[in-house]
């Protein structure tokens, strides 16, 4: 049971992950930014592209990864959302919707159908005793994590960018007559966010040891659900949310009268969210 708990606790590190960046765009400009998933899979396939080509360091091609889905995160916000703004809600959502697809027929024709193998070798602790077994891969994913939000944490709430970006999240408009940068602070909402997602994307592929053009399907549904879960604009709710989702998942697939899959519990989930909170654990 312990080692069911630590690998739901890893699958839901990469959900809350994807899900920050996701919690981050709404709290900014309260519209549903679903191409964010295509930065999960490009920083994959950009750390993979590193790994094989530049070096066979792991943190290299982290580090490349996710500062090439900082920089594609940002010039999709100035191209496909900033346009979109004063428009309806639906249009930025469609217009995300359509970029997400693209991209994973994009990656299907510059890469090929067929998944790769992310075989990366690097040193990090691990633990391992009768009961309970910690790879050096779950370790570093946790780890990293803990790290990410820690830090975010520290940005939100202890820098004079955290409290611009608080000022924001409030009221824009009052926030830019008060003379601060509004465009730069949506800009580096998206850089950090999409630095996150492409983060994921790395460390699942190191995971699961694969690489493969559909990735972010099914981890960007999951990720609205933990937004749905946690409360839409919570950052801490996106964590916990996600970690609880993925417990759920792996020991609901363990009930034997339980015969939903996999995937179909993190809807079943959200159905009940909606039902009884429908704002979400720490939603506002």
């Amino acid at each position: 049971m312990l080692q069911v708990l630590l690998d739901a606790i890893v699958l839901g590190c990469s959900y809350a992950l994807m899900a920050v960046g996701l919690n981050m765009v709404y709290g900014l400009l309260r519209i549903i930014h679903v191409a964010h998933a295509a930065l999960y899979t490009l920083g994959a396939y950009v750390g993979l592209y590193c790994l094989l080509n530049l070096s066979q360091s792991l943190w290299i091609s982290l580090l490349v990864g996710a500062l090439f889905s900082a920089i594609v995160g940002v010039l999709m916000y100035r191209i496909i959302y900033s346009p979109a703004l004063t428009a309806p809600r639906y249009v930025p959502l469609i217009a995300g919707a359509g970029v997400f697809i693209a991209s994973q027929e994009l990656f299907r024709l510059l890469a090929g159908p067929y998944p790769y193998s992310f075989d990366a070798h690097f040193q990090f602790m691990s633990i391992m005793t009768p009961n309970l077994r910690i790879t050096e891969t779950q370790m570093l994913i946790i780890t990293f994590m803990i790290v990410a939000f820690l830090c975010l944490f520290i940005l939100i709430n202890k820098t004079n960018l955290g409290l611009m970006w608080q000022a924001c999240t409030q009221d824009m408009e009052l926030a830019a007559s008060s003379g601060i940068n509004i465009n730069l602070i949506i800009a580096i909402n998206f850089m950090i966010g999409s630095a996150l997602a492409g983060s994921a994307g790395i460390l699942m592929a190191l995971y699961r040891n694969s690489v493969f053009p559909t990735m972010g399907a099914m981890v960007s549904y999951k990720a609205f659900v933990v937004i749905v879960f946690g409360g839409f604009g919570s950052i801490p709710g996106a964590a916990i949310a996600g970690i609880i989702l993925a417990i759920a998942e792996s020991f609901l697939g363990m009930v034997p009268i339980f015969n939903l899959p996999r995937e179909a519990i993190a809807f079943l989930v959200m159905i009940l969210v909606l039902m009884f909170k429908p704002k979400g654990l720490f939603g506002r």
